[in-house]
C-alpha cells in the first residue's frame, strides 16, 4: 500500500474510532504543531536573509543598498510565484476571509508554505511589511488542506481555518490568548464550546511549538516598562483620540496607493514602479526598512536615538526639532512603504506596521509632551505599548485583539487601564467613520464579505442551482388557449412558461389572469401570447442569493424565470429558497 493511502486509511480508522469533537482537537493539535514549526521555518529564513543583506552592507550612513535590496526581495517573490508555482493569487487575511466567504473554505495546498517562503523573501531583504500575515495565511492553509483531504464539510473546515490561524499568530507573538481572540474577533468564528476548545488547544500547541525551537532573540517580546500612574489619565484619553485620528489616515493612505497601483495594468510596470518607489523612500529614511519592531526595542531599551541609524538625520538625534521631524516622517511613510511593497508583488501584512506606526507614536507624544510641558512626567515606553494596542484596535478593527497582544508580548498587565481606555477611544474614532477595517473595506464594497454575518453567511452559500423548479409544463409561443387548457389539466403548477422550441424564454402565463376564460370554448383559438406575462425581471444561475432576494423584494413576485443568455432554465420561488435556506442554517448551526 502506497504511504499516502495507509495514512489515509490510518486517519480514516481512527475518524471512525473517535468522537467528532476528540477527533476536531486532534486536528487541532497537529495544526497548531505545524504552525509552529512553520513560524520557527519562517523567522530563520527571515533572519538568514537579513543576515545575507547585512554581508553586502556599506559601513557609512547613506546606505545605497537600501535602494536595491527590497526591490531584490520583491522580484524575487515575483519569480517564485509565477515560474515556480504558476500563479499569482492573493495572500493575507484579507484573503482568508474571501476564502471563507466565496471558496466554500479551500485553499490551494501550496499556500502553507508559498505564502511562508514569499513572506520570508520580501521582508527578509528589507520590504516594509510584518510576518504575521504570511505565517497565518500559512497556518490557515493547514486548516483548510487538511480538512479538504480528509472530506470535511464546510463549518469544520472554517474551525480548522481559525485553529490554523490562531496557531499562527500564538506561534508568531508567543501570545495564545491574542490569537484565540484574533480568531473569533477578525475572522468571525461563532464563539461556542465546539469551536473554543479546538482554538485553544491549537493555540497553546502553537506558541509551545514556537517557543522550544525559537532562540529567544527571534521573538517578540519587550518586558521593560513602568507603572501605570493614574494622575496621568487625561494624557492617555488625548492620546486616544490622536491614535483614532492617525488610524485614519493609515487607512485611507493605504487604500489611495492601492488603487493607484490598480490603475497599472502590467504586472512588470507595477514591479518597476513599486521597487524604484520603494527603495528610495528606505534609502532616505532607513527606519522603514523591513518590519520595524527594532525600533520598538529601542525604546524599550532606552536608546530612541538609534531610530535615526544610517539616515541623513543621525548627527542630529540630539535636536528634539529635528528629531521629532523624523519620527513625524516615519510615522506618515511607514503605510505608504508597506502599501508599495504589497502592492508591486510582495507579501506581508500590515499587522506589524500598524503596531510599529502606533508604538512611535505613543512615544512621540510623550517625548514632546515631556518637553514642553516639563511637568508631565509621561513614561515614553508605556505611551510605545500603549499606542501600538490603540492603532492595532482602530486600524484593524479588533479592540480586544490589540490589548491581548500588547499585554501578553509586553507583559504589561500593570498597563491594562490605561490599554483599554487608550484603545477604546482610538477605536470608537475610526469605527465613527469606517465601518470596515482595513481588512474587511474592500472584500465589503465587492459584497464578497460574509464572515460577519450569519444570514449573509447563508444566502452566499446557497445556489441558484441548489432552488431551481424544473419540473414546470412549458408552452410555445404559438399555442392557442385551447392548447393551454389541456396542458392546465395534467398540471400541478399555476406558472406555465412560453418557450420555443430552441428553448428561448419568451414570458410565462399565469393561471390565475386566464381562469374565467379557460372554459369559454369561443375563446380557445385566441393566441397564448394574449395573456402571457413578459416579465422584466428574470434570474440567471450565475447570480448570487443575496441579488436574487433584492429582485424579489422589488418585483414582489413569488416566483421569478431563471434565464441564461435567453434560454429558458426554470423558476424559483421564495419558498423553496426559505426552505433551503432554513436547512442550511441549521447545518452551520451548533446543537
Amino acid at each position: 500500500m502506497k504511504p499516502t493511502r495507509l495514512i489515509e486509511y490510518s486517519i480514516n480508522r481512527l475518524r471512525r474510532k473517535l468522537r467528532p469533537d476528540v477527533f476536531i482537537l486532534i486536528l487541532a493539535v497537529v495544526i497548531g504543531i505545524l504552525t509552529g514549526i512553520s513560524s520557527f521555518l519562517l523567522r530563520t529564513l527571515v533572519y538568514g536573509f537579513g543576515g545575507f543583506v547585512e554581508k553586502f552592507s556599506a559601513t557609512s550612513q547613506m546606505d545605497y543598498l537600501y535602494l536595491i535590496a527590497p526591490g531584490v526581495g520583491i522580484y524575487l517573490t515575483w519569480i517564485l510565484f509565477k515560474y515556480i508555482l504558476k500563479e499569482e493569487s492573493k495572500h493575507g487575511i484579507p484573503r482568508i476571509l474571501f476564502v471563507i466567504s466565496r471558496l466554500n473554505a479551500n485553499t490551494k495546498y501550496h499556500k502553507a508554505f508559498s505564502s511562508m517562503l514569499g513572506g520570508a523573501l520580501t521582508a527578509g531583504f528589507g520590504g516594509s511589511v510584518g510576518l504575521e500575515s504570511p505565517i497565518i495565511s500559512s497556518g490557515a492553509s493547514y486548516g483548510s488542506g487538511i480538512g479538504q483531504v480528509l472530506g470535511l464539510d464546510y463549518k469544520t473546515k472554517t474551525l480548522l481555518i481559525g485553529c490554523g490561524a490562531a496557531g499562527a499568530m500564538a506561534s508568531i507573538f508567543t501570545t495564545p490568548i491574542a490569537a484565540i481572540v484574533f480568531a473569533l474577533e477578525v475572522l468571525m468564528l461563532d464563539l461556542t464550546t465546539a469551536s473554543i476548545v479546538p482554538l485553544l488547544v491549537s493555540s497553546a500547541t502553537g506558541a509551545i511549538t514556537a517557543k522550544i525551537l525559537t532562540s529567544e532573540e527571534l521573538l517578540f517580546a519587550f518586558h521593560d516598562h513602568s507603572p501605570f500612574d493614574v494622575n496621568n489619565l487625561p494624557a492617555y484619553v488625548i492620546f486616544g483620540i490622536i491614535g483614532g485620528a492617525v488610524s485614519l489616515y493609515f487607512t485611507s493612505m493605504h487604500f489611495k496607493i492601492a488603487r493607484w497601483f490598480g490603475k497599472i495594468t502590467l504586472k512588470r510596470n507595477k514591479l518597476m514602479i513599486g521597487t524604484l518607489l520603494l527603495g528610495i523612500l528606505i534609502f532616505f529614511f532607513p527606519a522603514l526598512y523591513s518590519e520595524g519592531y527594532e525600533m520598538i526595542r529601542h525604546i524599550m531599551y532606552g536608546h530612541s536615538e538609534l531610530i535615526l541609524s544610517q539616515s541623513f538625520f543621525f548627527n542630529y538625534k540630539d535636536n528634539i526639532y529635528i528629531f521629532s521631524l523624523y519620527i513625524i516622517l516615519i510615522i506618515l511613510l511607514k503605510i505608504i512603504a508597506t502599501t508599495i511593497t504589497i502592492e508591486a508583488g510582495g507579501i506581508g501584512g500590515i499587522f506589524a506596521p500598524t503596531a510599529v506606526t502606533g508604538g512611535l507614536l505613543g512615544f512621540l507624544f510623550a517625548r514632546l509632551s515631556n518637553f514642553f510641558i516639563p511637568n508631565s512626567h509621561l513614561d515614553e515606553r508605556n505611551f510605545s505599548l500603549v499606542g501600538m494596542s490603540a492603532l492595532l484596535a482602530a486600524v484593524l478593527h479588533a479592540p480586544l485583539t490589540a490589548i491581548f497582544l500588547v499585554v501578553e508580548m509586553t507583559n504589561g498587565y500593570g498597563l491594562i487601564v490605561p490599554i483599554m481606555l487608550t484603545t477604546a477611544i482610538a477605536f470608537v474614532t475610526n469605527r465613527s467613520f469606517n465601518s470596515h477595517s482595513i481588512f474587511t473595506k474592500q472584500l465589503a464594497e465587492e459584497g464578497n464579505l460574509i464572515t460577519h454575518h450569519k444570514d449573509k453567511t447563508v444566502l452566499t452559500l446557497l445556489q441558484v442551482n441548489h432552488v431551481i423548479d424544473r419540473d414546470l409544463m412549458t408552452i410555445e409561443p404559438r399555442k392557442t388557449l385551447l392548447d393551454l387548457t389541456v396542458l392546465i389539466s395534467k398540471s400541478k403548477r399555476n406558472i406555465f412558461p412560453v418557450v420555443d422550441k430552441e428553448n428561448n424564454y419568451y414570458g410565462l402565463v399565469d393561471m390565475d389572469d386566464i381562469r374565467q376564460v379557460m372554459f369559454n370554448p369561443g375563446l380557445y383559438g385566441l393566441p397564448i401570447e394574449k395573456y402571457m406575462i413578459q416579465s422584466k425581471e428574470h434570474v440567471s444561475t450565475h447570480d448570487t442569493m443575496e441579488s436574487v432576494m433584492a429582485k424579489f423584494k422589488k418585483t414582489g413576485y413569488y416566483n421569478l424565470p431563471v434565464v441564461d443568455r435567453g434560454k429558458y432554465v426554470g423558476f424559483v420561488s421564495r419558498a423553496n429558497i426559505f426552505t433551503a435556506y432554513r436547512e442550511m442554517l441549521n447545518r452551520l448551526s451548533d446543537h
